[in-house]
């Protein structure tokens, strides 16, 4: 609505203009890296499990980086995103003159896959752009792969630590951190698929699982783990539960930290029982097997990443 008609014409005109305008304007001028990732984390994140995560590090990416994130598509080239990297890796001062630290290759990789992922899909999906700014990008080197294993007397510690009593149903969130940790070893389940567990999950007479995994938007389906009688018979006093653990991902991980901290124990992860129990899997059954059990579809991630019998070991059998 307008005061005047003259007013109401005036409008129309610059919109007409404006519409031309746009007509023939490229659509790498029109939408800014910025817009693209809020699309992106508005349309595509939420099909992710890990929505959350990702719709944080696109908020972090848009808030400490202003200069990329109000370019438009047609002007983010390599260098631009070359700088970006250095100065997550380094440490950089964020707008407010704040010195963020830098972060590990392992993290900075985390963000390059999804803000890859954004620029081929406003790319190839929604044209908004004509060129791929990661064409001749380097990656960050790797980082070493962990090679911590899990002793039986520090499982043992951390049990008592946390006041688990075997074949007894958790009473405590303590306690249920330490079955978890112990089906962990066992199952070689992620901490988030652990958690997940409940009367409708698991199947104690097949000795199977279902769990939903990181990748399942992509897959269309749960992963069936299959359970070791080890695990069945630490799973059994909470199997008839609708949720066969109350504890969150947050509350575990820092129930178990704390515990571990207390006991003087060094670098030692939660997540490193699912590598100590893919090592201890690969004695009994073949590497197709293990990569069933582990829900691998890259048989070098679990060979780098997860297998972690030392050479010793080895030698010792050969």
């Amino acid at each position: 609505m307008f005061r005047t008609q003259r007013e109401a014409k005036a409008w129309s005109s610059a919109r007409e203009i404006e519409l031309r305008k746009r007509k023939t304007t490229p659509a790498g001028d029109l939408h800014t890296v910025g817009q693209m990732l809020k699309r992106y984390g508005e349309e595509i994140s939420p099909q992710k499990r890990g929505e959350r995560a990702e719709v944080l590090r696109i908020q972090a990416f848009i808030r400490d980086f202003p200069d990329i994130a109000g370019l438009t598509l047609s002007q983010v080239k390599t260098p631009d995103l070359a700088r970006w990297r250095d100065a997550r890796l380094k440490g950089f001062a964020d707008p407010d003159g704040e010195q963020v630290s830098g972060v590990t290759p392992a993290s900075v990789q985390r963000d390059i896959n999804w803000l890859r992922n954004a620029f081929n899909i406003a790319r190839k999906e929604w044209h908004w752009l004509d060129h791929s700014p990661f064409d001749g990008f380097r990656l960050p080197a790797d980082t070493p792969p962990r090679i911590r294993r899990v002793s039986p007397p520090e499982v043992r510690l951390i049990c008592r630590a946390l006041g688990y009593r075997s074949g007894h149903a958790p009473v405590t969130k303590s306690q249920e951190v330490a079955l978890a940790f112990l089906v962990g070893l066992r199952s070689a389940m992620r901490a988030g698929e652990i958690l997940s567990l409940g009367s409708r999950t698991l199947n104690l007479t097949r000795r199977v699982a279902v769990v939903e995994h990181k990748m399942q938007y992509l897959t269309g389906r749960p992963r069936e783990v299959p359970l070791s009688k080890h695990a069945i018979r630490l799973l059994r006093p909470v199997a008839s539960r609708e949720k066969c653990f109350t504890v969150s991902s947050g509350t575990l991980d820092a129930i178990f930290r704390k515990a571990r901290d207390k006991l003087l124990i060094e670098d030692l992860h939660f997540h490193d029982s699912r590598a100590e129990a893919l090592t201890r899997l690969s004695r009994k059954v073949d590497v197709m097997t293990l990569a069933k059990i582990s829900g691998h579809k890259d048989l070098r991630i679990l060979q780098q990443v997860y297998y972690r019998e030392s050479s010793e070991a080895i030698a010792a059998r050969l």
